[in-house]
């Protein structure tokens, strides 16, 4: 074995005691850089096997179709991450869970040090009604959901749901950006009914998993079993539903069942990236149910909250973190609840690693990549371009005096998200648009925020500026 590789094992072996393994840093990336329900749906669930000198990779899969379909959509970008991390070549090879669920599974330090594994969970499909499942993640509930501004009427439709299903609210439709809290919300339906009516048949899945139940009914010709199974439903959750754009046959199966289950008053909740007139190639009459209901968006947090996710996530790992470094975090990582998340991860591994308590220094060290691209990507000057390319005017016009409103409206906008995005003040950002007074800026930041919480079209505009402007 040469000294590179030596080195790197032992640096894997240390990682190890701070609760890391090669798997499990690949896993975490592939958290950050995939949406969230995608995670949950096709990386979350696959077990690992690690062999002894991390050069090869075995990953098992719950069936034939969940296999073919992390090999087709997820292998390649798995084995350039695993080899990232390692720094040397990794064969990764797909294999379906053996029914007597033998399988040991391996993180790599785990498997290099001969250390006991506990046996996999066993993952298997529904083949009958007895071994119906709800697919709801326990640890999903209101309770541990924190509430803001950001989501505090969503939090309400969906409460009211889960007390009264079949009544109001009928479908819930909660539409937002990615890593809000969407998904949370609706596992928090789906476990507070069942903990007030157990015998309750409800189901949460990802829209994707939809379109592989209605092509699996395609080819086995079992069209009546899947009836049987989505009609009979008391409470149906799903996820993303813009996933079913351009899928035909997936809509009209779709539009059956929700029919189905409105004429029996059971509730449908459904999350999506954006509200139901704005989603691409869905059938209209599809549309007009969504919106028959109650359409709620979910914000981007406000700081307040980000600081109370942060706080209440390390303590749920077993830390306290210092609420000025909460602060620190919270200033910096704006976007979303899974970026928090992906910046504490880092935080506390950093923590772990260097056997530091947790400080901002600490923590500007941690995140400094992070911190790097921020402020890199994101300045006034930026933002500026950005919003006059959108609403096609000028950049000069951020600056001028001009009034009319097809200026004024992309500049307060400007500024508003120059307040969001940046660590600039009111008096340095009214300086950047033409030497205009802090109060100017406060007016616009006032203004843009509250109508952003009334106007869809509005708040749809923000959201893709938003992402534009992050990458």
């Amino acid at each position: 074995m040469g000294e590179g590789q030596h080195n790197r094992l032992a640096a894997a072996a240390s990682l190890a005691g701070a609760g890391d393994s090669l798997w499990q840093a690949c896993v975490d990336q592939l958290a950050q850089e995939l949406p969230e329900q995608q995670f949950n749906t096709w990386i979350k669930p696959l077990v690992a096997q690690v062999s002894e000198d991390f050069s090869k990779v075995t990953l098992y899969v719950a069936n034939r179709f969940k296999l073919d379909w992390v090999r087709a959509q997820y292998a390649g970008r798995i084995v350039g991450m695993l080899e990232k991390i390692y720094g040397q070549p990794v064969q990764l090879e797909l294999a379906i869970t053996p029914r007597d669920n033998s399988t040991r599974a391996y993180s790599s330090p785990a498997m290099a040090a001969n250390v006991p594994v506990a046996e996999p969970p066993e993952i298997q499909e529904d083949n009958s009604a007895s071994a119906f499942k709800t697919r709801l993640n326990t640890g999903l509930t209101f309770d541990t959901l924190v509430e803001g501004t950001a989501n505090r009427m969503a939090r309400a439709a969906a409460m009211h749901v889960s007390t009264t299903p079949g009544h109001l609210y009928n479908p819930l439709f909660i539409y937002g950006g990615v890593g809000l809290g969407k998904t949370h919300l609706v596992h928090a339906v789906g476990n507070k009914l069942l903990a007030d009516k157990p015998n309750s048949k409800v189901l949460y899945l990802h829209a994707e998993q939809f379109v592989s139940d209605v092509v699996k009914a395609y080819q086995r010709k079992t069209f009546d079993e899947f009836k049987d199974k989505y009609h009979s439903l008391d409470l149906l959750l799903i996820d993303d539903v813009q996933f079913f754009a351009n899928k035909d046959r997936t809509q009209e199966e779709f539009f059956n069942a929700f029919e189905a289950l409105l004429a029996k008053k059971s509730h449908i909740v459904m999350t999506s990236d954006t509200y139901p007139k704005g989603l691409a190639d869905i059938h209209e009459r599809l549309v007009s149910r969504f919106d028959s209901g109650l359409t709620v968006a979910i914000e981007p947090p406000e700081l307040e909250m980000r600081v109370a996710i942060l706080i209440n996530k390390a303590r749920a790992e077993g830390t306290e973190m210092p609420e000025e470094v909460a602060f620190f975090v919270a200033k910096n990582v704006r976007s979303n609840v899974r970026e928090l998340e992906g910046a504490l991860r880092k935080i506390l591994a950093y923590s772990r690693f260097n056997q530091k308590e947790i400080s901002i220094q600490l923590a500007r060290e941690a995140l400094r990549d992070l911190l790097s691209i921020q402020n890199r990507q994101i300045g006034v000057e930026n933002i500026q371009k950005t919003v006059a390319d959108y609403y096609k005017i000028k950049v000069a016009d951020m600056y001028s005096k001009k009034r009319p409103a097809s200026i004024a409206r992309p500049r307060q906008i400007a500024m508003y998200l120059a307040k969001e995005l940046t660590q600039k003040s009111l008096p340095e950002i009214g300086e950047l648009f033409g030497g205009r007074d802090h109060t100017t800026v406060l007016h616009a930041v006032r203004k843009i925020s509250a109508e952003r919480l009334q106007l869809t079209e509005l708040n749809q505009q923000l959201h893709v500026l938003e992402q534009t402007l992050k990458g």
